[in-house]
């Protein structure tokens, strides 16, 4: 959102305002409780491609999304348009799907003495005034310096600038209001590379992504390193069935971790639907595992003083010593399973893996001989029992050495083994996301070829 701290403050006192109306309707109409969340934001988005311009969208967004409570009858409902005739509407819309809603006695807001007190500026608001022509410009830089590195790459699907910034309201009738201002940009690029006389092509890409706009990868370095992944990959092989130790890259490695959070999410618990029930205080992974959340870190994606429920986030062990100390739950399933809201709902806050020390190169010699992962394709993974099985491409390694690119396989395995088969966490983490982990080393696994 481009604008100055007066029109910034001028805008959060307008949201503060409408929230305010929002839960006096809400109480009006025959709610017991209500939270809601507002956001305002702007934003533009560039495509481009050789000389073309295959996208320019610039989006002034807003909302109101609603959840009424009356006693343990729920509804909810959102709109765009925040006029007072539409907010009215929108108001009585939640209440009026609250009378034909199941009584759940786990429902209503999280509990008042758990509401965030302490929420501080975490530096997430950083807009870039950057007009349509230049960003164009950028994206065609980007673009033009990854097809300028090497003869190999002979077309491109383009490069993209996005920015976007704006505020985040969340509200509830325990008197709990907070506003969040954030901003996000990225750059990305995405080549295709052939070997001379050879059919077969190669595509992969590269991308930069920060809430302050200067601290964006070189535009030039985005571009070849784009072109660089992709120039890698050519003469692609295929290897035979075997039993492999697997490296999976930070891109790539954080998936790993996805999994686990799903499995010990309280909604898997309560519903039974995972291969980690009843989890608490059991040892899944090796000793070194430390797995925790650092939900208050300056300009993180994940960062946050309070959850969309308003209450309060703190550093937070989730594995130590390779033992799940608790599981990650919003209010509604820690009530099903007896236990108290961990401030997830919405998510984990900036979740990590802390490294066993080792460099990548040092990971590679201690690989030796295996795969490593540079991406996945497809997904068949069973919440319930653990198999595993995925398509990958990445790199075949011998004596702690890339050999050559490898394409078409499937790794296969079960996640409680591959858990337990962890055996080093790399410092190369990737900080693109709201999960920090650098790159896993698994043995054991099974890697399905020719």
């Amino acid at each position: 959102m481009n604008t100055d701290n007066n029109e910034l403050i001028k805008t959060e006192l307008e949201l503060r305002e409408l929230s305010e109306k929002v839960l006096k309707l809400a109480k009006k109409y025959g709610a017991s409780d209500a939270e809601l969340s507002i956001n305002r934001g702007t934003g533009l988005n560039v495509e481009t491609r050789g000389d073309i311009v295959d996208k320019l969208e610039y989006n002034r967004d807003q909302g109101l999304g609603l959840s009424i409570y009356m006693g343990q009858n729920t509804g909810s409902a959102s709109t765009a348009d925040l006029s007072e005739q539409a907010i009215d509407d929108t108001v009585r819309a939640a209440c009026n799907i609250a009378k034909f809603t199941e009584e759940d006695k786990y429902a209503g807001l999280a509990d008042a003495d758990l509401m965030a007190t302490d929420i501080s500026d975490l530096d997430l608001y950083h807009p870039w005034d950057v007009s349509a022509e230049e960003a164009i410009d950028i994206a065609k830089s980007c673009e033009a310096a990854a097809r300028n590195y090497d003869k190999r790459i002979i077309n491109s699907d383009g490069a993209s600038i996005s920015t976007y910034s704006g505020l985040s309201l969340t509200a509830n009738t325990h008197g709990f209001t907070a506003v969040v201002p954030s901003s996000r940009h990225s750059l990305s690029c995405s080549v295709i590379g052939q070997e001379p006389g050879d059919d077969g092509m190669q595509r992969d890409y590269w991308y930069s992504t920060s809430r302050i706009n200067n601290e964006l990868e070189d535009v030039v370095a985005v571009g070849e390193k784009a072109a660089h992944r992709t120039v890698q990959r050519l003469n692609a092989q295929q290897i035979s069935t075997r039993q492999s130790a697997i490296l999976y890259s930070p891109e790539v490695a954080r998936s790993i971790i996805g999994h686990f959070t799903g499995a010990i999410a309280g909604g898997a618990q309560y519903r039974k639907s995972t291969f980690l029930l009843d989890s608490i205080d059991k040892k899944v992974f090796p000793d070194f595992i430390h797995l925790h959340e650092q939900p208050h870190i300056q300009q993180a994606f994940g960062s946050g003083y309070f959850d969309k429920e308003g209450v309060a986030t703190r550093n937070r062990d989730i594995v130590v010593d390779g033992v799940i100390q608790n599981y990650i739950m919003g209010s509604y399933s820690a009530r099903q399973l007896g236990l108290q809201t961990t401030a997830n709902s919405g998510g984990t806050h900036n979740l990590t893996l802390d490294s066993t020390g080792q460099s990548f190169e040092e990971l590679l010699k201690q690989l030796d001989t295996g795969f490593y992962i540079t991406e996945l394709i497809g997904s068949s993974v069973n919440g319930l029992t653990g198999d595993y099985s995925r398509g990958a491409a990445g790199f075949w390694v011998e004596k702690g050495e890339i050999q050559f690119p490898v394409e078409e396989l499937t790794i296969a395995g079960n996640l409680i083994e591959m858990f337990k088969n962890i055996v080093a966490v790399g410092n190369d983490v990737d900080l693109r996301g709201g999960t920090r982990t650098g790159s896993i080393l698994i043995e054991g696994m099974m890697i399905a070829g020719l």
